[in-house]
């Protein structure tokens, strides 16, 4: 292993030990199952992830977006890497439970095989039937004579039982030895394994530094892109906030309340679906069946230009072309608005809680339509030049913003 990757391991390894010390009720009620599920994902994740890669790098113009992308596959390359880790750390007390097993076991099997010699011998010097029926007969009354007798019998007996529990206990320290080899077995291919994700996780660090190197060389090109996705973004949300207002507003008039109020009034119907969405939070389906987020909720650095922020008001999500958006929640359809001629708008209802979906090339809902939840309601997008396929979603409880990554199901 190289130095870098050395270094790697030992960080890696340190956050999974940091966990450990830290974090036991959380990792220990992981089981080796729970463990091997997570990396199984995480690995599905990549695999998703580094297709979107290679389609976003046949288009030569499209740096950014593969940036992104690589990013967040480091990220799930982090993740697995952790993950493998627990697993060793799962394994190997496993093993030193079962190394103790075995060596008690063996102190156990020469201490019954030692009992068992000496009963044996016992047995071979009383061996003569003439002898116990003497021992019996010699008792002094008849009640000595019973106790000898279930002596006897008792003595026969467990002989017998000490005989069957020496091959129980051969059967269990086998079986516990095979066990503990299958399981040194699976730490050295996780280990190998390890290695493996560690010395790709450097590959691609070094591939996003290059591609970063790249795309340094076009700050001109990227403030141009920037300042029209922020026009875009803008003008979205411009779209989103009237639409809200005027939603509160019809929905005070309805219930003959305050005019400028800043939450929602609502029918029992509507509270019954807002106190369900609540409910939801966190458990809510995504708004894609595919993707991965390639940008979060919240102000962020530019990943290329220096002392650039940019704002989300949502999250966006790259997936396949082709790819529909769903509703995350039953609800109505309030508003489907063109926010660019390429990008259409729709936002749903549910009691005081709205979600918004854009970058939709067609849209499959009509305003006041009941839509349920994975009820799709539009094509998301495919952009003719980079090929990217992306879809924003936000979610609002009246006129605030909330965070959606806290809302979708992990």
């Amino acid at each position: 292993m190289h130095l870098k990757n050395k270094k790697s391991f030992a960080s890696i390894f340190g956050i999974a030990l940091i966990l450990l010390l830290f974090y036991p009720a959380i990792l220990f009620p992981q089981t080796k199952t729970a463990l091997q599920a997570d990396i199984q994902r995480l690995q599905e994740e990549i695999t998703y992830t580094n297709n979107l890669l290679e389609t976003t790098r046949k288009n030569k113009s499209n740096s950014l977006e593969e940036l992104v992308l690589l990013n967040k596959k480091i990220e799930q390359r982090e993740q697995l890497i952790i993950a493998i880790d627990l697993e060793i750390v799962v394994l190997n007390n496993s093993i030193d439970k079962n190394t103790q097993a075995v060596k008690r076991l063996n102190e156990e099997l020469i201490q019954l095989k030692e009992d068992y010699g000496k009963l044996i011998y016992y047995a071979y010097k009383n061996k003569k039937s003439t002898d116990r029926i003497m021992f019996v007969f010699s008792s002094e009354t008849f009640n000595q004579a019973y106790q000898r007798l279930k002596y006897l019998q008792y003595y026969t007996s467990y002989r017998k039982n000490q005989a069957v529990l020496i091959e129980q206990t051969k059967d269990t320290l086998n079986s516990t030895i095979t066990k503990l080899e299958s399981q040194k077995e699976a730490k050295q291919e996780l280990m190998g394994n390890h290695e493996k994700e560690v010395s790709q996780l450097s590959r691609e660090k070094s591939l996003k530094q290059s591609t970063i190197n790249t795309l340094s060389k076009q700050e001109t090109q990227l403030r141009s892109s920037l300042r029209a996705k922020q026009r875009e973004a803008e003008r979205l949300n411009k779209a989103i906030e009237d639409i809200i207002a005027a939603e509160i507003k019809l929905a005070a008039e309805k219930a003959n309340a305050e005019k400028r109020t800043a939450s929602i009034a609502m029918t029992p119907d509507e509270h019954v679906i807002s106190g369900n969405f609540n409910s939801n939070k966190g458990r809510l389906p995504w708004p894609s069946a595919k993707g991965v987020i390639s940008s979060t909720f919240g102000t962020h650095v530019h990943p290329v230009l220096k002392r650039v922020q940019t704002q989300n008001n949502g999250i966006d999500i790259i997936t396949t072309r082709g790819e529909k958006a769903r509703s995350v929640f039953d609800g109505t359809v309030i508003s489907v608005r063109t926010i660019t001629n390429a990008n259409k708008a729709v936002i749903i209802r549910h009691g005081e809680y709205f979600t918004v979906y854009s970058n939709l090339s067609e849209v499959a809902v009509r305003q006041g339509e009941v839509v349920k939840t994975k009820q799709e309601i539009g094509s998301i997008h495919t952009d003719n030049i980079t090929t990217k396929t992306e879809l924003h979603f936000e979610i609002w409880k009246g006129k605030s913003i909330l965070n959606p990554s806290g809302w979708i199901a992990k």
